[in-house]
């Protein structure tokens, strides 16, 4: 068996979305996949059985991320399932809109333990029982806001950067053993709260205005779990909406004439 053919990986809320493109990146590179759910248990399923008769090896863990026993025996189950793992992908991930202005603990709190506490706990239950001969790795999947803040989707936010803070640390704490990456993702999917129009609005307005594939995003997990000379990295798979710099404030400016009536002001300062 070859070196490829042996690994195995995690991928928590791996049944459908982004979650599924990153299972299927990791199948087709021969990667045994432990497949995790917890509401999407069906999906989940067929995603195995389809990944099986294609000849991967595909099994799912159900748990529920906001229950710390449930968390604590997930590493173990998924070894059980398909063996030792070489990578761990924390993906799922709750988002529920909010603002600072009106915070309500529950949903604080929901957030910041499915989104946060969760990948952090099976990281470190990870990074305990993945063998070092495995070269070992981990990849959290984040959000393009963490590199762009802004004050929408407070707790879902703040829960993100927190774990690209951890992200970093984590690649200090666990090195030279494991590898700890982050990957980005930009406008791929609509919100549980809006339809294609508000991705597509999103999408348009990035730099390259295009929706991200959800393959991109599977392709570069699959990268991170073969770079041995990268850690404590993120990779913004966003279409370059981190970057974006159309405000209203510049786009109002650009309205007007380049020149106008200070051109000879623009020339001065051109040629100091």
């Amino acid at each position: 068996m070859s070196e490829s053919s042996a690994k195995a990986a995690l991928v928590t809320g791996g049944a459908h979305r982004i979650g599924q493109a990153i299972v299927e990146a990791l199948a087709a590179k021969s990667f045994a996949v432990a497949i995790h759910c917890h509401r999407s248990e069906r999906e989940a399923h067929l995603l195995a059985e389809r990944l099986s008769l294609n000849g991967a090896s595909a099994h799912v863990i159900k748990a529920d991320l906001s229950d710390s026993l449930a968390v604590a025996g997930l590493v173990a189950a998924a070894e059980g399932a398909v063996g030792k793992l070489h990578l761990l992908v924390n993906n799922a991930a709750i988002f529920e809109e909010d603002d600072i202005r009106k915070l309500d603990a529950e949903t604080f709190d929901r957030q910041i333990t499915v989104n946060l506490r969760a990948p952090l706990l099976l990281s470190r239950d990870f990074a305990v029982r993945a063998p070092a001969s495995a070269r070992p790795s981990i990849v959290n999947i984040l959000d393009q806001r963490v590199l762009k803040p802004d004050p929408r989707c407070f707790s879902y936010a703040l829960a993100k950067s927190a774990l690209w803070f951890a992200t970093r640390t984590m690649a200090q704490a666990f090195a030279p053993k494991i590898r700890v990456n982050a990957v980005a993702p930009g406008p791929t999917f609509p919100n549980p709260h809006e339809g294609d129009e508000g991705v597509l609005r999103e999408a348009a307005a990035t730099l390259l205005g295009e929706r991200v594939r959800p393959e991109a995003i599977g392709a570069a997990v699959l990268y991170l779990s073969e770079a041995q000379h990268v850690t404590g990295q993120i990779i913004a798979v966003d279409s370059g909406q981190h970057l974006g710099w159309r405000t209203p404030d510049i786009v109002a400016n650009m309205a007007e004439p380049a020149l106008g009536n200070n051109a000879d002001q623009w020339r001065k300062d051109d040629d100091a």
